[in-house]
């Protein structure tokens, strides 16, 4: 125990490292789950508490979401992939968690109706980290948790794909706050089946939109079905 506690902090950046660079190059995608603690303990010759740790500061990252008890959707699920500036914008994206609901949806309204006509009217716009995080959360096994962090990240990977660094920065500060208002709603649906698969051709014709080159479809689309989950799960009792 001692010799781990001396090497902690460099113990837990070799488990950090080793999972950043599996995600570069490719090893790892959004919707795979990582190694449990003990394999990734046995695997990189560290202690337990220095992967705990490494797995915290990956959660806090944005780039992993993770999950207690056993079974197919527990333990570690990769969400992100490193880029965009997401470590520098951290700051933002947590004080966005005290921002009225309402407030949150107004402006994603907004920003997210104007991101996908500007892609849609783009020359050759890179969707492809979108397109991934769309695939991931086709995964049947995905907990609630788990698909609302993928959405969220689907949603921020338009941002980012726009190249407008103000937009990627807002909507990166935006990114706790939207998902927790969206995991907040689930208690509200009825059939979470029939929803994520909603939402899944919701993101898909998206993309299909901009992909299309057709810059109101992709405006509509976006704007109803930001607006349509929030209709459907929450009902805001803040004073206006």
């Amino acid at each position: 125990m001692g010799a781990e506690t001396s090497d902690a902090p460099r113990a837990w950046r070799t488990v950090l490292e080793h999972v950043e660079t599996q995600l570069l190059e490719g090893a790892l995608r959004p919707g795979d789950r990582l190694p449990g603690e003990r394999a990734l303990s046995a695997e990189l010759g560290v202690g337990r508490s220095s992967v705990r740790e490494a797995l915290r500061v990956l959660e806090v990252l944005g780039l992993i979401r993770t999950s207690a008890g056993s079974g197919p959707t527990s333990g570690a699920i990769i969400i992100a992939t490193p880029g965009g500036g997401m470590s520098a914008l951290m700051r933002l994206q947590v004080a966005a968690s005290g921002f009225p609901v309402a407030d949150i949806v107004r402006t994603r309204l907004i920003l997210e109706s104007s991101v996908a006509g500007d892609l849609a009217e783009a020359t050759a716009p890179d969707l492809a980290p979108a397109e991934l995080l769309l695939d991931a959360m086709d995964s049947p096994d995905l907990a609630p948790t788990e698909f609302l962090a993928l959405d969220a990240a689907f949603h921020l990977a338009l941002a980012e794909a726009s190249g407008n660094q103000v937009i990627t920065a807002t909507m990166a500060g935006l990114r706790s706050g939207i998902e927790g208002y969206a995991l907040e709603g689930v208690a509200a649906i009825a059939d979470w089946h029939a929803t994520s698969a909603r939402l899944r051709a919701e993101h898909r014709g998206i993309v299909d939109a901009i992909q299309r080159a057709d810059a109101a479809s992709a405006r509509t689309r976006t704007h109803d079905h930001i607006s349509g989950y929030y209709a459907e799960t929450f009902v805001d009792t803040s004073p206006r």
